[in-house]
């Protein structure tokens, strides 16, 4: 009779056990939750914490509600002027609306990235068709894929629930047959560039040369006048200087022109001077006494 009891009570904890087993559930911090009633949804969104369910009536589904990522396989697109470029890129999505995520995929996280990645091919296919190449392999790649992305967005949001956060270029490439007609006209953009820069230069250069040239000739011509006025001043000090000389001691300062003249002319012994004995020049051999000469 004690060992049916116990059975009894085992049994009863059994059957408690798997009923709050079944009736109590928790939601991570990182997932969004649904409850259905025979597959239809009757509670969405569900926050992270313990809940409870009737046990058979209500099933719970879970999804990630962490970023998740596809990775998109390289696709060929054409820009606006028809060139080919091979383009690598990921998507950045997050499931916001659980009710349309399961109604739109039965909460089939492959089948929904089978659903995005097209569309966003399309995108990408759409956005490179409106660029030229030059603007596609420039610095405002970010600013081509914003405008597909906002309008991605939408449509996801109202297809499968979910928002596409980001779109990201990996990698740009040019198909073989169209790289090298692409250096070649960088090549030549460059070079143009470079002459018009050297062409620049060239006419400063010459702006500066013919400043300077200029400068210096105003300077000369400066230093010129300054030096004329100086020793046309001198010459006036010095021409004041020996006349007042002159007038202090006349006799004294013909003797010593006469002196300095005798000394240039008789300064080599080979110089000949044909003049009378008796000429002025002589005045002082004949008179030597400037008191005889007075």
């Amino acid at each position: 009779m004690i060992n049916n009891r116990a059975l009894v009570i085992i049994a009863l904890l059994a059957i408690v056990a798997w009923i709050a087993s079944s009736s109590l559930y928790i939601v991570d911090e990182t997932e969004k939750a649904i409850k259905l009633r025979f597959g239809a949804v009757v509670e969405d969104n569900i926050q992270p914490g313990l809940h409870f369910k009737v046990p058979v009536y209500n099933t719970v589904r879970t999804f990630d509600a962490r970023v998740l990522t596809v990775d998109a396989n390289a696709s060929r697109y054409l820009t606006r002027e028809k060139k080919a470029v091979i383009v690598d890129s990921f998507v950045k999505w997050k499931i916001v609306d659980p009710r349309r995520f399961y109604e739109a995929t039965t909460g089939d996280r492959q089948m929904a990235e089978r659903l995005i990645a097209p569309r966003v091919d399309e995108a990408l296919r759409n956005a490179f068709g409106r660029l030229e190449l030059t603007q596609i392999i420039s610095e405002q790649r970010d600013e081509m894929i914003n405008d597909p992305r906002k309008r991605l967005d939408e449509a996801m949001r109202e297809e499968l629930g979910v928002t596409i956060l980001d779109i990201r270029i990996k990698r740009i490439e040019l198909p073989s047959e169209v790289s090298q007609a692409v250096y070649e006209r960088m090549r030549t953009e460059r070079h143009r560039e470079a002459r018009e820069y050297r062409a620049q230069g060239q006419e400063q250069a010459e702006r500066i040369r013919a400043n300077a040239d200029r400068q210096r000739q105003v300077i000369l011509a400066r230093a010129h006048q300054q030096s004329q006025t100086l020793r046309g001043e001198g010459d006036a000090a010095a021409t004041a200087i020996y006349a007042q000389a002159y007038q202090q001691d006349e006799e004294f300062f013909r003797f010593y022109r006469s002196l300095e003249a005798y000394r240039d002319s008789f300064n080599d012994k080979s110089d000949l001077m044909v003049l009378s004995p008796d000429s002025e020049f002589f005045r002082y051999f004949h008179q030597p006494s400037l008191d005889t000469a007075q």
